[in-house]
């Protein structure tokens, strides 16, 4: 059964609007699909273990899996779309990490969604580099989709690293990219036809 994985961003949960709206999308309109949104924390080992089990599993039970990942769930998509050849959606995605999380770091760090609190350290942010991907080599697995009024990241961060994918830049809009529920069915159609690279 294709699964789709869909990563939320930093300090949100699966209770984010775009994971429940696509989630209920799904429902309705792709039972065929399985929708896995775990909670992730901002602890970048803790993230990509999580992650990869689930991808792992899928891949050793032979069904499909595809990636959608907002903001710094885009970060998380474009590694596991480099390292296991997935195609992946991304949405107002995290590029510049590096130069973002420092300013989070020995602070108490509320969850939007949930109870749950945390605290980065200056070891976390050096995990990060295991994950970073500063080099697209597969470009024809992503398809970024962007909205020049982000007011958290920079638009043009994401155009430039992903500029040998598939984009989509609209005009105004938010970081929360408002109304993506209208790419729904053609982000299903980038997935099911996608053909990994060699």
């Amino acid at each position: 059964m294709p699964q789709l994985l869909y990563i939320h961003g930093f300090l949100s949960s699966p209770q984010s609007y775009k994971a429940q709206a696509i989630q209920q999308w799904l429902k309705q309109h792709r039972p065929d699909i399985h929708y896995c949104c775990p909670l992730l924390t901002p602890y970048p080992n803790e993230c990509a273990g999580v992650l990869e089990a689930i991808v792992k599993s899928a891949i050793d039970e032979g069904d499909p899996i595809y990636l959608m990942g907002s903001s710094m769930g885009g970060f998380w998509a474009t590694y596991l779309a480099e390292r296991y050849n997935l195609p992946a959606v991304l949405i107002n995605p995290a590029v510049d990490v590096h130069h973002l999380l420092p300013k989070y770091t020995n602070k108490t760090l509320n969850n939007y969604h949930t109870d749950d609190i945390y605290c980065l350290k200056e070891d976390d942010l050096a995990q990060l580099t295991r994950y970073d991907t500063p080099v697209i080599k597969r470009p024809n697995n992503y398809w970024l989709l962007v909205q020049t009024g982000d007011e958290t990241l920079d638009y043009r961060l994401a155009v430039q690293r992903y500029h040998q994918c598939k984009q989509t830049i609209e005009q105004g809009g938010d970081h929360g990219f408002g109304n993506f529920n209208r790419y729904h069915h053609q982000a299903m159609a980038f997935f099911e036809h996608f053909q990994p690279s060699s």
